[in-house]
Order: C-alpha cells, then sequence, then structure tokens
C-alpha cells in the first residue's frame, strides 16, 4: 500500500526528474571527457607519425631510396617502435623495405590521414602515404589497437555508470518519497483521530530536527492554541450562563411575587424600575461582549491617528472625578502633555476607563489612583496604579479572560469583561500587558510604541 503510494507521489516524480536531468548532466560530462581524451590520443598518434614521416623523407632527401631503405631497417633493428609499421615500394608498388608486406588497398598516398586493415590478422593502422620524387611509395603507420582498447573500456565505464546512475535514482526516489510519505501519513492518520476523538492527541515527533519535524511541532502549537480557544469558549459560555442565570431567576422570581398579588400602580412601578435594571446589566454584557469582538474582528489601522496620551488620560480622570469622591478615593495624573502614540481615539478611551473603574472598584476605600504616561526609548508606557488588595501572581495571566473574576470579586459589581477589552485595544494597538506589585495593590502597565507628534 505504501509502495503504491510512493509511486504514485508526486514528490517521487520530481525526485525521480531531477535525478534523471543530474544522470543526463552527468553522461554529458562523460561523454565529452571521451571525446576529448580520444581526441587527444589521436592527436598525438599523429603528431607522432607527421614526424617520423618527416624524418624519412630527409632521408630520402639525402640518399635516395636506399637511404629510405637504411632508415626503416636501422629503426625495425631497433626494437623501440613495436607498433609503428613502413612500407616502401618501388613505383610498380613491389615493397623494398618495411615490416609491411603490401600497400593495403584503401591506402591513398596523396598525405591524407586514413585509418587502414592491412590484411584479416593485422591490426588496424592509423597511417599516412606519400609518393616520394621518383614514383616510390612511403608508408608510416601505428597500430591503433591500444587505442581500440581504450575507447572500449571507457565506453564500458560508460554504459556501467549509467547503469549505477540508474539504479541510485530508483533507489534514492523511492526512498526519499517513502520517508515524505510516511511522514505525510503520519500527520494524516493524526489529523483523522483528531476528527474522530478530539483535540488532545499531537503529531508524534522523531527527534530529527528536520523540516518534518519543525511541522509536526508547528501543527501541534497550532492546536496546542486551537485546544485553548476552544476552552476558553466553553469558559465563555459556561460564564455567560452562569451570568445571565442570576438576574433571569432574580427577574423570574419578582415576576412570580408580583402575579400571586393584587395589582398595585406603587409597587408594580417598583418593580418595572427594577427589572429595566436587571435587563440593562445583561445588555451591558452583551454590549461589552460585542465591543470587544468588533475590536478584534475588524482591521481598523487605517484609522489609527496620534493621539496625545496625557491629554486623552486628563479627560477620562474628569469623568471619574464623581466616582472617586464618592467612594473617598483620589485621581492623580503623572505626565506632561504632548506623549503621542499612534491609535484609535475612542478605544483608548474606553481602554482607560476600564482600567480606572477597575482600579477605583478594587483600590482600598480614600486610596489614591495614579494614572502615569511617560514616553521611554522609542516606547510610551500608560500605567494606571491603585491600593488595594492586588492580584495573586498565579492569577495575572487568567485576568484577561473573558468573564474571569477572583473569588474575592464576586460580590462587586461588574461582569469580568473589563481586562479583556483593554486586552483587546491592546492588541490592536500593538501594545503589550504588564501587571506588577504596586506595594501596596497592583500596577496594570500598557507600553505602546511611540508616534511623532502630527499636526492634527
Amino acid at each position: 500500500m505504501l509502495l503504491a503510494r510512493t509511486l504514485r507521489s508526486s514528490t517521487f516524480r520530481l525526485a525521480l526528474l531531477y535525478i534523471t536531468i543530474f544522470g543526463a548532466a552527468t553522461l554529458l560530462l562523460f561523454w565529452y571527457v571521451y571525446s576529448a581524451t580520444t581526441s587527444y590520443v589521436r592527436d598525438r598518434l599523429d603528431h607522432e607519425l607527421t614526424r617520423e614521416l618527416g624524418a624519412l623523407q630527409s632521408a630520402y632527401h639525402k640518399g635516395g631510396r636506399d637511404g629510405v631503405s637504411r632508415a626503416i631497417a636501422d629503426r625495425l633493428a631497433g626494437r623501440d617502435n613495436a607498433d609503428t609499421f613502413y612500407l616502401l615500394t618501388d613505383d610498380s608498388l613491389a615493397r623494398v623495405a618495411g615490416n609491411l608486406q603490401s600497400l593495403p588497398p584503401d591506402a591513398k598516398c596523396h598525405e591524407e590521414w586514413a585509418d587502414l586493415e592491412p590484411d584479416s590478422r593485422g591490426p588496424p593502422l592509423r597511417a599516412k602515404c606519400t609518393t616520394l620524387s621518383d614514383g616510390s611509395r612511403l608508408l608510416v603507420g601505428m597500430t591503433t589497437a591500444n587505442l581500440g582498447d581504450f575507447t572500449h573500456q571507457i565506453e564500458a565505464a560508460l554504459g556501467l555508470s549509467i547503469l549505477l546512475i540508474g539504479i541510485l535514482a530508483a533507489v534514492a526516489s523511492i526512498s526519499v518519497t517513502r520517508r515524505t510519505v510516511g511522514r505525510i501519513e503520519a500527520i494524516n492518520a493524526t489529523t483523522h483521530e483528531i476528527m474522530q476523538s478530539g483535540l488532545s492527541r499531537r503529531i508524534p515527533l522523531r527527534g530529527t530536527r528536520d523540516e518534518w519535524d519543525g511541522l509536526a511541532a508547528n501543527l501541534n502549537s497550532m492546536l496546542d492554541r486551537i485546544e485553548g480557544l476552544m476552552g476558553e469558549v466553553r469558559q465563555v459560555t459556561d460564564n455567560i450562563a452562569h451570568d445571565l442565570r442570576t438576574p433571569l431567576s432574580r427577574m423570574r422570581g419578582r415576576l412570580e411575587r408580583a402575579h400571586g398579588k393584587p395589582r398595585d400602580a406603587g409597587s408594580d412601578q417598583a418593580l418595572l424600575g427594577e427589572l429595566i435594571s436587571d435587563l440593562d446589566g445583561v445588555l451591558r454584557m452583551f454590549t461589552s461582549l460585542m465591543r470587544i469582538s468588533q475590536i478584534e474582528a475588524h482591521d481598523r489601522s487605517a484609522t489609527l491617528r496620534p493621539v496625545d496620551v496625557v491629554a486623552l488620560a486628563g479627560e477620562v480622570i474628569e469623568l471619574f472625578d464623581a466616582a472617586a469622591e464618592e467612594k473617598g478615593s483620589s485621581l492623580c495624573r503623572i505626565g506632561e502633555p504632548g506623549i503621542f502614540v499612534r491609535g484609535d481615539r475612542d478605544l483608548l478611551f474606553d481602554a482607560m476607563a476600564n482600567l480606572i473603574d477597575n482600579a477605583l472598584k478594587h483600590g482600598r476605600t480614600a486610596g489614591r489612583v495614579i494614572v502615569a504616561v511617560k514616553q521611554t526609548t522609542g516606547d510610551v508606557v500608560l500605567s494606571v496604579a491603585d491600593e488595594g488588595a492586588g492580584i495573586p501572581a498565579a492569577e495575572r495571566p487568567k485576568v484577561f479572560r473573558r468573564f474571569y473574576r477572583l473569588e474575592r470579586s464576586r460580590g462587586t459589581p461588574g461582569n469580568g469583561l473589563g481586562l479583556s477589552l483593554v486586552a483587546a485595544v491592546a492588541r490592536l494597538h500593538h501594545a503589550h500587558i504588564e501587571l506588577v506589585d504596586n506595594s501596596p495593590g497592583l500596577k496594570v502597565e500598557l507600553h505602546f510604541p511611540a508616534a511623532r507628534q502630527e499636526a492634527a
């Protein structure tokens, strides 16, 4: 089954194509080496024959036909030219000297190179024949048997190379493709199990640290993220059900009690006011949820403009002055106007309002809430600090989840969506949030990329 999928795989076809191209290039290189080598050997052979023929022609000019005969005899007697063949004939083609018995029938004595076969038992020759001035014929040749053996060896090596390249191409293609298909099948099997049984399964890593392990690690990280998001969705669903059950149960109880009593204008009016108040709380919760979803779903980068954070903080503080005074707390702003970030003014206003509202709710009575803005190298830091009980370090990563509330905060008004909205606004503005101890209390810091001041 795996072999069949391997042979049908596009990876196999691609690997085979590339190996075929590589093999063709290698064969062309071998063929070039073969051609260049044989050409070089033949050129050297022709050069030696030309030199030898020139020496014998010089002997003819000095001593005539007898001088050539003596020179040929001296060369044959020396036994240094076992692969060299000579033939000197008179004008009637009768043999005068040399180790060839007769002139080959296809020899043309016009000083042209020729590949000759002297007879059925003799070796093939590379020869040149010339006609002397007295009509004599002089032929000098060298055997090409060694060149033929060399050529056959190269041809055999070339054929063996073709065979080896073909075998290696098939083995490499199948091996690489089987490995690729095997990893893909493992991923497919795991994803099928995930679809059948849930998000608890993960793609196994082989520890090779190759691209497949990298892909598997990224997919596992994605599954972790999806599982986390699904858990958050379930948590949000549970929290919505929990937070809706209380006001709805309260409204139903009030209506049920009113249903069993005689009608009274005063009590009915009070009941309607209480029901409207409970419904407003429910609507505020859904409005906050929709606000967070809108912030996360829409790209508002085109609407971002330079915003003076210090001036905006002053406006938010002015809005909460009455609430702070009612609790006996004080609001303080630190920072001089002229510190800008690139952002959406309305969303930044909402984020600051939620931070200050939380600080007033959870800070101590008659305490201080400090809103500070400072600019560092490349960053603008907005912080809101209170003097309350703070948040335990283990709980801090959880407070940005929707509807998450500390146990001690269950009795205070709110629905656990304020910090979720702040986190959504921070992500939109490419800012990051830090929760630090204020000793006592909590300080929430938003680190924004700084923006240069621009004219409105």
